[in-house]
C-alpha cells in the first residue's frame, strides 16, 4: 500500500482503520486488487481515496435502509386508578 498511496492518503487510511476496521479492510481489497490489474496509474491521493469511502459508504447506505416502529402499549382499562 505504500507504492499505492500518498502519505496523506494512508494517514487518512489507517484513521478509518482505528474506527471502522471492516471499511478500512475494504479499502485496502480494493485498492491491491486494482493494483494488481494495473488499473491505477501513479499513487492514489487523498481526494480520490475520499471518493472511495464515499462510494463503498452508499453502497451499505443503500443495503442498510430500514424502518422504525414504534408500537405502544395499550390498556383495556378505561379507569385512572
Amino acid at each position: 500500500l505504500k507504492a499505492i498511496l500518498t502519505p496523506q492518503a494512508r494517514e487518512r487510511l489507517s484513521n478509518i482503520a482505528m474506527v471502522k476496521k471492516d471499511k478500512a479492510r475494504r479499502i485496502e481489497d480494493m485498492l491491491i486488487q486494482q493494483a494488481q490489474r494495473g488499473a491505477i496509474a501513479g499513487a492514489i491521493e487523498e481526494e480520490q481515496l475520499i471518493g472511495m469511502l464515499e462510494s463503498i459508504s452508499d453502497m451499505e447506505g443503500k443495503s442498510k435502509v430500514g424502518k422504525v416502529t414504534i408500537q405502544r402499549r395499550r390498556f383495556d382499562d378505561d379507569d385512572d386508578w
